[in-house]
């Protein structure tokens, strides 16, 4: 049936879903997958150096919204499924990094142990002092930061907020003007 899904003039996400909820046939989910595939990768590419990584966490996260469309409760289905894949990168990072193995010969006479941090490690915490530090954004500053690193254009922000594009670009100013100040001496330049 795929070729009813790919024939389809262009349907909206949410008549998508009803389709594929009311059918079950796949074919409308792959449709929601070739929609959201490259928004969903190059998002995951943001948070992994590796493509395979990248490509790992896209794949989870379309399983995992295979799994769970059936809850989807309708609304911005792009934002839903770049939820599924922060958190999917999140955990995957948590579950890859290495853990530390603390030997009795590495703790001093205090117990105090010297680890070497490696630079990966340090650019994570980076990342995620980022996310921290944008909740602490006003509502329309986050909003917009978020679905520019989500991919969107100022004019689709614009639509999807009900800004007009002129505030979309100030207020995407203000709070990259904010985080950097608030990240100031955290991210260093690579040589």
């Amino acid at each position: 049936m795929a070729s009813r899904a790919q024939t389809t003039p262009l349907l909206s996400d949410e008549e998508v879903v009803r389709r594929f909820r009311e059918t079950g046939d796949n074919a409308w989910f792959a449709e929601l997958f070739a929609r959201y595939r490259k928004k969903v990768y190059y998002a995951c590419r943001a948070f992994y150096s590796d493509s395979a990584a990248a490509e790992d966490a896209t794949q989870e996260t379309f399983l995992r919204a295979y799994e769970k469309l059936g809850q989807f409760g309708g609304g911005d289905l792009g934002g839903w499924l770049m939820r599924i894949a922060k958190n999917i990168c999140i955990d995957q990072w948590r579950k890859r990094r290495p853990e530390a193995v603390i030997d009795e010969a590495d703790a001093g006479e205090d117990g105090a142990v010297d680890i070497a941090v490696a630079p990966t490690h340090d650019l994570r915490l980076s990342a995620e002092r980022v996310w921290k530090e944008m909740q602490a954004l006003s509502p329309e500053q986050r909003r917009c930061l978020e679905m520019k690193i989500e991919g969107y254009s100022y004019e689709e922000t614009a639509q999807r907020t009900g800004m007009t594009v002129e505030a979309v670009k100030s207020h995407l100013q203000n709070g990259r003007r904010m985080l950097w100040l608030r990240m100031e001496g955290t991210l260093v330049r690579s040589k």
